[in-house]
């Protein structure tokens, strides 16, 4: 094989594993995507005051 050939594969092989963890990962993302919850209206909590507040 000559180096050229060689060099090429390489290059090649490294983006054909790229491109199918890209694949992969978006996948997963996609699938585990969960839509933000519905806001309810809730009361107003009290103000939260510091142990050490005068």
């Amino acid at each position: 094989m000559s180096l050229t050939t060689t060099i090429l594969m390489l290059i090649f092989g490294w983006l054909s594993v790229a491109t199918a963890m890209l694949w992969g990962v978006l996948r997963i993302a996609r699938r585990h995507h969960h839509a933000p919850p519905a806001r309810a209206e809730k009361a107003p909590k009290p103000a939260r005051r510091h142990a050490a507040a005068h």
